[in-house]
């Protein structure tokens, strides 16, 4: 137990977790709003997710906006032009602000596989497709992060903009043990006790349980102890994450609203839309003239 959260008994099954939490709580679906022109009193922020190297076959535009997220999986596996790539897609985007966080795809961003001295090495890890010497060719760059010069990075950290605060984490329950890899329980808990309360928008990689996270298995995937922290701690305006591509929309529990902005769909086809919505200005601030 911390920071008055406990592990759920049934965090290993989050399917089953989710029958048993939503028995207690409100579950809709939202469309996604047609907004009008951008207000002076409000934020508009711009979403999207799980963009996977894709980006050059976009075919939809993106809206402008004041803040641009992306809540991870912006490559493949992480490779070193595969991010100068994403960084220059950034640079041509218009929004004022970008923020951008790691999903279990950025291997070269966890330092975990960094540390990784050879091919040999990723024996154990399933390659999804890839080649071992790909994997170890993506995450022997130096300094991976400081090629996105074109957003603001989080990990486990925060922000403010326009007066609204804004946290970023790209940690997800274990995964086909790629990047960001946690086991679920208390592990990944202690993740989320790093989260400060009064966050406005929540960034995270892996969306919680119940929202965004249902598989075209029919088994759900997000993570029990987020959805808890969520709900009795932090309490954000907007919940906004990605990694499980069917799981793109709107849902809300009548009192935080969760976005899953995954661009690609499950034939990792970039399709989806990005998701837009606007937040009051709070009292007493104003945009950058």
């Amino acid at each position: 137990m911390s920071a008055g959260i406990t592990v759920h008994p049934l965090t290993e099954n989050p399917t089953q977790a989710w029958k048993e939490l939503v028995k207690t709580q409100k579950y809709f679906v939202i469309k996604a709003p047609i907004l009008p022109e951008i207000y002076p009193d409000k934020v508009r922020i711009v979403c999207m997710s799980d963009t996977h190297s894709f980006t050059s076959s976009i075919k939809f535009s993106i809206p402008n906006g004041d803040i641009f997220i992306h809540a991870g999986d912006f490559t493949r596996c992480g490779a070193e032009q595969e991010v100068d790539e994403f960084n220059t897609w950034l640079g041509r985007l218009p929004h004022k602000y970008k923020i951008v966080i790691a999903g279990n795809h950025e291997l070269s961003f966890d330092e975990k596989f960094t540390q990784l001295t050879s091919p040999s090495s990723f024996k154990s890890i399933p390659t999804l497709g890839y080649s071992r010497n790909e994997l170890h060719e993506a995450v022997i760059a130096k300094n991976i992060r400081e090629k996105l010069k074109n957003c603001i990075y989080l990990e486990d950290e925060g922000i403010e903009l326009f007066g609204l605060k804004i946290y970023g984490s790209p940690w997800q329950p274990e995964f086909h043990k790629w990047a960001f890899n946690l086991k679920r329980g208390e592990e990944i808990l202690q993740k989320w006790n790093l989260i400060p309360e009064n966050v406005d928008i929540l960034v995270t990689h892996t969306p919680p349980v119940g929202h965004g996270d249902l598989c075209c298995t029919g088994v759900r995937a997000g993570c029990v102890e987020l959805l808890t922290t969520v709900q009795n701690r932090i309490k954000p305006k907007y919940h906004v994450f990605g990694h499980i591509h069917e799981g793109y929309g709107i849902t809300t529990d009548g009192k935080v609203i969760y976005v899953n902005a995954s661009t690609c769909n499950i034939n990792y086809n970039p399709v989806n839309p990005p998701i837009a919505f606007d937040i009051s200005l709070p009292s007493g601030c104003v945009k950058d003239i």
